[in-house]
């Protein structure tokens, strides 16, 4: 997998998306969580009683589709606006279908309430495109995970192109914000979680790891991996093949993780 030279639009490379906190530091975390573009996430977003909707910007025909579906809160504004109209509103080149909603993000998420069911968990180590995690927390609610982790900091909003990839699964699936991955990973083996770390030099084959008690794949940024203090704190490092024949690394961190989870469930 090779790292795009060009930095993601919400990445802490690019000074544009970076915003100063009271202690100066700069925090991209959560840019975009207050904006939800595209029918599927609209809808899902409207359909979801945990999310507090502001305002729909949406055009005629989308409406017609939204209502087909979601019932509108009568307290909802809607506002009627033409695709040139939604396009001022955002970055671009986005893609909205003709429905922008502004929202509160949604309540955050506990470890402890993932850890609670038992279920598969993803944790993601510095992955920061905002479409491959959308596309992975879509792979994770179909293969039915518990949850996804991600550090709070360098990690993108969990709006916009988020929101957009994830094709309404962001409304159904916890989202997790850690401060410090390492600790997590301590707490994930502490609630009885075996930690896998997906290596492409990982001695054991994801296959053949023991299924007696609840698994966390822990997933490393495309190009560089899992960091060496995360993969300390792995209790096992694990490789995607069952031979050298090919590597994990040659596929997007999104595939790799749909991979992983259809071996993990199956």
């Amino acid at each position: 997998m090779k790292k795009s030279s060009t930095p993601s639009k919400f990445s802490s490379k690019n000074p544009k998306n970076r915003r100063s906190n009271k202690s100066g530091r700069k925090d991209t975390s959560h840019d975009d969580d207050s904006i939800i573009y595209g029918l599927h996430a609209v809808i899902a977003a409207l359909q979801n009683p945990a999310r507090k909707c502001q305002k729909l910007t949406v055009t005629k025909n989308a409406l017609n589709e939204i209502q087909q579906q979601a019932e509108i809160p009568p307290n909802l504004e809607v506002q009627k606006a033409s695709p040139d109209q939604i396009n001022k509103k955002l970055k671009p080149g986005t893609v909205h279908q003709g429905a922008l909603l502004n929202t509160a993000p949604l309540p955050e998420v506990s470890l402890e309430t993932v850890t609670a069911n038992g279920k598969p968990i993803i944790v993601l180590d510095q992955v920061t495109d905002p479409r491959n995690i959308g596309a992975i927390i879509r792979a994770a609610t179909v293969f039915g995970a518990g949850g996804l982790v991600m550090t709070r900091h360098n990690s993108p909003a969990s709006g916009g192109a988020l929101a957009k990839t994830a094709s309404g699964a962001l409304e159904k699936m916890p989202l997790v914000r850690v401060a410090n991955l390492a600790r997590c990973l301590e707490s994930l083996s502490e609630a009885g979680y075996l930690t896998c770390g997906l290596d492409e030099d990982g001695a054991q084959w994801l296959g053949d790891i023991p299924r007696d008690r609840p698994i966390a794949c822990v997933m490393g940024a495309e190009g560089k991996g899992l960091r060496r203090l995360t993969k300390e704190n792995c209790a096992q490092l694990v490789r995607l093949t069952a031979s050298d024949a090919s590597s994990f690394a040659t596929l997007n961190v999104a595939t790799a993780t749909a991979v992983a989870l259809y071996e993990i469930v199956r």
